[in-house]
């Protein structure tokens, strides 16, 4: 036969299951959140990792990561070129769409 939990204690643990729940739903409900960049803003990336290029599709010069930033000084198609802050700075090519 088993004893019951005290009162206090059930509603501790309804508590902590509430919120549990709580939480999951709102940590499924929330988008990844990156933008396109904006010509003239320097952009924060929120990728974890972002290849800096000599042209579109061209040579690996480097790695912005997450939290670095990069200023959009123009685009073309899906890609910007600007300066890449952090370890490289040099100005580049990246993929858009890739900023918080």
């Amino acid at each position: 036969m088993r004893t019951p939990l005290p009162a206090s204690s059930a509603l501790r643990a309804g508590s902590v299951i509430a919120a549990a729940l709580g939480a999951a739903v709102l940590l499924g409900t929330v988008p990844a959140a990156a933008a396109n960049g904006t010509v003239g803003v320097r952009e924060t990336v929120c990728a974890d990792d972002l290849y800096v290029r000599t042209t579109p599709l061209g040579a690996w010069t480097g790695t912005l990561y997450k939290g670095q930033t990069f200023l959009v000084e123009g685009t073309q198609g899906s890609w910007v070129h600007g300066f890449a802050y952090g370890d490289i700075n040099r100005r580049g090519w990246v993929q858009d769409g890739w900023f918080c």
